[in-house]
């Protein structure tokens, strides 16, 4: 899984927001604000990281419940997916 090209996060005005760039701008229209949890998946899928090691990850530095992790980690990959910002 990777984000795919022509996306990229930045930090605006306090707000951390997904943009397309160059083609991927013709096709998405707009910007994504990523919470802290979407912003901390975004960081992990461009470290090549799997649903299930990001999914650790939030378990351990956010001291919540693993299956917790795994659905937050799962619902937001899906609606990535659905943007088609990140692909397999």
């Amino acid at each position: 899984m990777k984000i795919r090209e022509g996306f990229v996060k930045r930090e605006v005005m306090g707000e951390t927001v997904v943009v397309p760039t160059g083609d991927a701008g013709k096709e998405f229209k707009g910007m994504i604000r990523l919470n802290e949890t979407a912003r901390f998946i975004w960081d992990r899928i461009e470290e090549g990281k799997t649903p299930e090691e990001t999914a650790k990850a939030i378990s351990e530095t956010y001291e919540v419940d693993i299956e917790k992790a795994r659905a937050d980690v799962e619902k937001i990959v899906r609606e990535m997916q659905a943007a088609n910002i990140i692909e397999s």
